[in-house]
């Protein structure tokens, strides 16, 4: 029998095979493909980026789809690997290399003559000695192409609670640099994110200077120093989000398109915010845990000269840090006071002391009371209170009513909402309390406590919510005992 020899192997071509439109393979004809663009665009701008990037893949056509894109967002955490068996993300020794090169990619394909508008540019990124790359690529897009909105979100590998001072002067030089090196890019930054960064007393104040069309700043735990004083000038900075920040005072000199401020947890034991010329300013939320060195506010000299439209006060279920007031007082500040917020109120305070905001609001249309003692924002051990300065005072304390409400009558509210409500005596004697005062009262919407998966096994006593349609029924019955009104009381699930 003849041996038959193996053939060899053909050699293979180094040509590259035609493109070839893998929908169109896979089934014949490609629909999607021939959408018109702003259909298209409208599909795969609801996509992640990633996936974004992914359908390049798909078909010749859609190789033009991502030059195309008026919405880009692009994070660092779309191309966070995931480890085996985890939906935890892994984090790389360079965590911003591959979303440099999902950007050179994106960015780099839209040519000088692209005639699609970038209406918003987003991106977020970790604070390295690469995020360079992604500052520059940014600036080369907005000299060549149009661009609406642009943000940076800058974060840091460490969170907020783990950083220490030495931390937040690296992470705060380490930041300049980057500042520094690419000054055109923030200087058409519209959005800018920031934390856990300390700065010189110059800097910060020049970063804000520099982003000439700056709308929206965030500074999470940043601060020019231990008590430091920030003073804020800028034309064109409509929102204000200042969380975490060690100054002793920020003083919004001359913020004239400011329309929302949000300001948390202060160190200082005086006013920690001064506001100068806020003439648009309409939402003001401030949360803080009162400590016992901090002074009760009085709101009426708070917000000096300002008349807000929204008030929000969280008060993360420690001693309450406003004080009441009489109506005359907070006339200026309150007479165009529309929504009023009053968040985590202890479990253990009583409601009464609220009926002055009520009082000194006389367009007051809704008023929302949240009763919650979450234990995650809370530290219940003695040592650790005192160690910490946590107030050792009943957390209601100081809040005697000014002036008598007997006879007080008001003719704007419509809606009151009261989330922790329980069937005990002090929700039951408040609600009567505003419904007599309310004469136009609408609707009463009464919520369960919020329930929060990590503490929710150290509530200490029941819930005495009422669940069935006969509590609910008892409950109406109780509440309307006496009272002559239409009002319509609501149990949301």
């Amino acid at each position: 029998m003849a041996y038959t020899y193996p053939r060899r192997p053909a050699a293979r071509s180094t040509a590259k095979p035609p493109a070839k439109d893998w929908l169109l393979e896979e089934y014949g004809h490609d629909w999607l493909s021939n959408l018109p663009d702003d259909i298209l665009l409208n599909i795969v701008e609801r996509l992640d980026i990633a996936d974004v990037a992914r359908t390049s893949v798909l078909s010749n056509r859609w190789k033009e789809v991502p030059a195309m894109l008026s919405k880009i967002v692009i994070t660092v955490d779309s191309f966070k690997r995931k480890l085996p068996k985890s939906n935890l993300p892994c984090f790389d020794a360079h965590p911003n290399s591959t979303m440099i090169e999902a950007t050179n990619s994106i960015l780099g394909n839209r040519s000088c003559t692209n005639l699609y508008t970038i209406r918003l540019l987003r991106m977020e990124f970790y604070l390295g000695d690469d995020c360079v790359y992604i500052g520059q690529a940014v600036t080369d897009t907005i000299v060549t192409q149009n661009v609406g909105m642009a943000e940076f979100t800058v974060m840091t590998k460490k969170e907020v609670t783990q950083c220490t001072d030495k931390d937040l002067l690296y992470y705060g030089r380490k930041f300049m640099s980057f500042f520094y090196t690419c000054p055109n890019a923030f200087n058409a930054l519209t959005g800018l994110k920031l934390q856990n960064l300390r700065l010189a007393e110059s800097e910060l104040p020049e970063i804000v200077s520099t982003c000439k069309r700056l709308e929206f700043l965030h500074l999470l735990n940043c601060d020019m120093g231990k008590l430091s004083f920030l003073e804020l000038e800028h034309p064109q900075l409509s929102e204000l989000e200042i969380v975490d920040s060690e100054f002793e005072r920020v003083d919004l000199k001359w913020l004239p398109k400011l329309t929302v401020l949000t300001f948390s947890d202060w160190i200082t034991q005086h006013d920690p915010l001064s506001f100068g010329y806020v003439p648009l300013l309409k939402s003001v939320s401030i949360s803080n845990t009162a400590l016992s060195y901090h002074k009760m506010l009085k709101l009426s000299e708070f917000l000096g000269k300002v008349t807000i439209r929204d008030l929000h006060l969280n008060f993360e279920s420690e001693k309450i840090w406003i004080k009441p007031e009489a109506p005359r007082e907070l006339s200026n500040v309150f007479h165009k006071l529309q929504i009023v917020s009053l968040l985590n109120i202890s479990e253990e305070c009583d409601l009464t002391w609220t009926m002055f905001i009520l009082q000194g609001a006389p367009s007051l249309k809704e008023l929302c009371i949240r009763v919650w003692d979450h234990f995650c924002d809370t530290i219940l051990d003695e040592e650790e209170r005192k160690k910490y300065s946590y107030s050792e005072e009943p957390k209601d304390s100081g809040l005697e009513c000014v002036g008598s409400a007997s006879g007080f009558k008001h003719h704007s509210l419509a809606v009151l909402r009261i989330f922790g409500f329980q069937t005990e005596e002090k929700f039951m004697s408040y609600i009567k309390s505003i419904m007599e005062a309310a004469v136009n009262l609408e609707n009463i919407y009464l919520h369960n406590r919020p329930v929060c998966k990590i503490c929710q096994h150290m509530v200490r006593k029941p819930s005495r919510y009422p669940w069935t349609s006969k509590q609910k029924i008892s409950v109406r019955n109780k509440i309307n005992s006496e009272m002559c009104s239409a009002v319509e009381i609501h149990f949301p699930k």
